[in-house]
């Protein structure tokens, strides 16, 4: 599985000028937070568990920040470089913190789209390294990248294209072998000048062509358009789904991973809202918690095993909400006044309270009249499911 992820945010952002001399790039608030929680949410909710910033460049405002702001479920380990050692050489130091497939990101840009689907490149490709790839007008700034029929990235230009000139370039987003490792030598090295030409000539380098947003930081222009861009890029729509006989075989109080059957075409799905930008919520009735039958632990493993079986699929689930309360409301939570049992809208709220959700052309996949009830109660549009039929459904639906 793919579970960590590895953030380089140790340049000095000279190009920034007196913004960057005490405050690494990427610490720079876009609105009322630093650009660098912006970009371990979007790593978090594809479901990485572990993430390594590697630092240099005024690494005490990164340690102090992050030891008062946690991104949730998400384990962040701070390393800072003995020395400068280039983009390349930060990797070498970490080595003993790396796992042995892992995805790499500039700290510096945000580049938009379903980071499973470049795994699943990667798996395919047998390559070192893939890279995520983007096409723009003007790759002057950025350096172009051009393929080979099978995927195999043949030239590998670091900011060296012609002016106006269309093309691909690279993402800033890798999926990487820590064999890696074996191509960087000792001192200040350099990823993309010294070791990424070094593997395309030994056809260990592919890449995958993805559309979706991209921003970096780098000029003073690109940072004050942030301001206004990454607010609105932050509000996406959604999918939300029931869980059992929605998503799941449902045999009663379904909750032991190794009992867990994902219905037909359920991935695919999944992946096919992903790659829209959809962010994908499970909201789920679970009254065998009130019953005792199972804890909110053994949910949380359950789902856990959800997002497993899904990664081969390039899919993933963005966020669980479920409500352990009792079909016919336990002194419990009548006390509290719940409302998040289905056909109540409780935890169709907390999401929103949780995630920067548009609403417009949302939508509620359920297999229960609980479902579609939910749904209209809260003013999204509410699609039945009879457990074989979702593709049918999300082919009428402009995701």
């Amino acid at each position: 599985m793919l579970r960590q992820a590895v953030v380089l945010i140790g340049g000095t952002g000279t190009r920034l000028g007196a913004l960057t001399a005490n405050m690494p790039k990427p610490m720079l608030c876009v609105g009322d937070e630093p650009f660098l929680d912006i970009l371990l949410r979007n790593l978090a909710r594809h479901g990485f568990h572990e993430i390594l910033l590697l630092a240099r460049h005024s690494v005490q405002v990164v340690r102090d920040h992050y030891a008062q702001h946690a991104i949730a479920g998400v384990s962040i380990r701070i390393l800072e470089e003995s020395q400068p050692a280039g983009t390349a050489g930060a990797l070498r130091e970490a080595a003993p913190f790396l796992q042995d497939v892992f995805l790499l990101t500039n700290g510096d840009s945000i580049f938009d789209f379903n980071y499973l689907a470049l795994y699943e490149a990667f798996v395919a490709s047998q390559s070192t390294v893939t890279l995520s790839l983007c096409e723009v007008d003007d790759v002057a700034r950025y350096g172009q990248v051009s393929l080979d029929p099978a995927g195999k990235v043949v030239t590998y230009a670091e900011k060296t294209g012609l002016p106006g000139t269309t093309g691909l370039i690279s993402g800033g987003v890798y999926v990487m072998s820590r064999d890696i490792l074996n191509a960087i030598p000792a001192g200040n090295v350099s990823l993309e000048t010294e070791v990424m030409p070094k593997l395309v000539a030994q056809h260990k380098v592919s890449g995958a062509v993805f559309t979706g947003y991209f921003l970096d930081i780098g000029l003073p222009e690109s940072y004050a358009l942030a301001q206004t861009d990454l607010p609105a890029w932050e509000r996406r729509k959604v999918v939300f789904f029931d869980r059992d006989g929605t998503l799941n075989f449902d045999a009663g109080y379904t909750h032991k991973p190794e009992d867990l059957c994902l219905l037909p075409d359920v991935p695919q799905m999944i992946r096919r809202c992903n790659d829209a930008g959809r962010l994908v919520i499970v909201v789920t009735n679970q009254a065998g918690i009130a019953h005792g039958f199972y804890s909110q632990d053994d949910v949380h493993l359950f789902h856990a095993e959800m997002n497993r079986q899904l990664q081969p699929f390039g899919a993933h689930i963005d966020g669980f909400y479920a409500c352990p309360h009792h079909p016919e409301g336990s002194v419990a939570a009548l006390a509290i006044g719940c409302d998040c049992r289905k056909p109540g809208t409780g935890l169709l709220k907390k999401a929103c309270l949780e995630w920067k959700i548009d609403l417009a052309d949302a939508i509620m996949i359920g297999d229960s009249p609980s479902d579609l009830a939910a749904a209209a109660a809260f003013g999204v549009r509410g699609l039945k499911t009879d457990g074989a039929n979702l593709a049918q459904l999300l082919e009428s639906v402009d995701l």
